[in-house]
């Protein structure tokens, strides 16, 4: 990944909420005719391990040797910047659009599971993660023991270890405090719901990109 200086994310603690939040992950790895194979997938991300699963009916998995290289691509809100929201374009014109956006690559070595009790524990896990901060929690002891077994038959599991972590923010760092109200504010006015989520994460991690 291309991470300029003050692009950078070396927070361990930020760079694993930003996983947590987001929830999925694009896993990356190489077919059988050397190309690239990809599937968004749930993610959790534990220790130096990322737990995912992925459908029996899928055949990326059947790809996947023991050891073999994987990058897990996690990506935050994203969205475009106008031009039009700096002052400084007002000021000297000397500006041009852009694209912001968070990223987290995750490389490693990739396992596939196919053990119903290593399978229903990353499920249960999981669901728990997701499930946790609602009035009324879902378990996955909550459904039939019959119809459960019946759904974990219909995935696999993928785990992977984790050798390199590499984290990217492109929230307009490089401009000044004036352009980067400017982003937040159009962000607001015209971004749409994706543009909202942008605008929220501009302001969690510039706290001084304010409207």
């Amino acid at each position: 990944m291309y991470v300029p200086r003050f692009n950078a994310l070396d927070d361990e603690d930020e760079i694993r909420r930003l996983v947590a939040e987001v929830g999925t992950a694009e896993l990356v790895t190489v077919g059988p005719e050397g190309f690239p194979v990809a599937t968004l997938l749930p993610v959790l991300w534990e220790g130096d391990r990322l737990l995912l699963h992925m459908a029996r009916a899928n055949e990326h998995w059947r790809s996947v040797a023991d050891g073999s290289p994987a990058l897990a691509v996690v990506t935050g809100p994203d969205g475009y910047v106008s031009p039009a929201w700096y002052p400084a374009t007002e000021e000297h014109g000397r500006t041009v659009p852009t694209w912001n956006y968070s990223a987290v690559h995750l490389t490693g070595r990739a396992r596939v599971h196919d053990d119903p009790a290593w399978l229903r524990d990353a499920v249960t896990r999981l669901t728990d993660r997701h499930e946790s901060g609602r009035e009324r929690p879902w378990a996955v002891t909550d459904a039939p023991a019959a119809y459960v077994e019946k759904q974990l038959r219909a995935i696999v599991g993928v785990e992977v270890t984790v050798e390199r972590v590499e984290a990217k923010a492109k929230l307009s760092q490089n401009r000044s405090e004036a352009d980067r109200a400017g982003v937040v504010e159009g962000l607001r006015r015209e971004g749409g719901t994706r543009g909202q989520l942008l605008a929220d994460r501009m302001e969690s991690v510039l706290p001084h990109a304010d409207t």
